[in-house]
């Protein structure tokens, strides 16, 4: 049954296929590779999405790439209230009009920031507690990274992501595609797969699947006397050249093989592992023994 006030959940709230089309059409937007757009256009994942992230109503939400409004709509029937930062100049302009228009009782929740989530160094209202988007392809990775490493008050994430990078984000080591956004998510998160996305749920339907990935943060942020920067570059330089030993990949970071050997040696690291058999507790103890021209410790 659909409520008239919209205040709450309401059937009719959420965008379907021809709403999106619709929209799109009078806003004389088609959808950019160059953005790595790709609409949802089905009310149920969307739903799935919210729940999926365990959006509560104490909620605090930060979206990226909201679009249409799609996600955005379910995440205010939930929570608290929602920022979404759009790149976007027509899809930023266009997205207040249809949260008031089709969920008026929650309009005063939502706040729009209109920028590139890359420079976003700071957010309107209450810090934000949950990020929840459906990231655009090409900046997954770097976006995700960013908007962690900058709102340190967001606990739980779940992005949508390309299936490819989900498997990425959440592999330990070991696996044949831990590298690099790996690490450096386990930095901030418990990391896991949670679930994949079919094609058909977009407009334009992608070449390629979509997987869900749920980060949880550290309550305890990862014991080291490093800086997250001495730990990234050591994580940088391992995986730059993956199929060599560590005590040659690292040679750059440290200044030469045989300090590197020093500095692997001193963290209990074998100087021929390589940086997929690592965690990033022992990136972290390598970063401790420096690099070129840090002070030894």
């Amino acid at each position: 049954m659909s409520t008239t006030d919209h205040s709450g959940p309401a059937d009719d709230a959420l965008l379907g296929p021809a709403d999106i089309r619709e929209l799109a059409a009078t806003l004389g937007v088609r959808p950019t590779k160059q953005r790595g757009q790709n609409f949802v256009i089905d009310a149920n994942t969307v739903r799935r999405i919210v729940r999926t992230a365990d959006v509560r109503p104490d909620d605090v939400v930060v979206e990226v790439g909201p679009g249409l409004g799609s996600l955005t709509l379910a995440l205010l029937e939930v929570a608290k209230h929602v920022t979404a930062v759009e790149i976007d100049d027509v899809l930023a302009a266009a997205l207040p009009s249809t949260v008031a228009a089709r969920l008026p009782g929650r309009a005063d929740r939502f706040a729009l920031v209109h920028s590139d989530a890359l420079r976003v160094e700071e957010l309107p209202g209450p810090p934000p507690t949950a990020l929840v988007a459906n990231l655009p392809y090409n900046v997954a990775v770097p976006v995700l990274l960013h908007m962690l490493a900058t709102f340190p008050s967001i606990e739980r994430t779940l992005v949508m992501v390309q299936s490819e990078v989900a498997d990425r984000l959440a592999a330990g080591p070991g696996s044949k595609v831990y590298g690099v956004p790996s690490v450096k998510a386990a930095w901030y998160a418990e990391v896991k797969r949670a679930g994949a996305i079919g094609r058909n749920v977009f407009w334009p339907a992608p070449n390629v699947d979509s997987g869900l990935v749920s980060l949880v943060r550290r309550k305890e942020p990862l014991v080291t006397t490093a800086t997250r920067e001495q730990v990234f570059a050591v994580v940088d330089a391992a995986f730059a050249q993956r199929r060599k030993t560590l005590r040659a990949a690292l040679a750059g970071w440290a200044g030469s093989a045989a300090a590197a050997e020093e500095a692997l040696v001193a963290a209990g690291v074998s100087p021929q592992a390589r940086g997929e058999s690592l965690t990033v507790e022992e990136f972290a103890a390598i970063a401790e023994h420096g690099g070129a021209g840090a002070p030894r410790r």
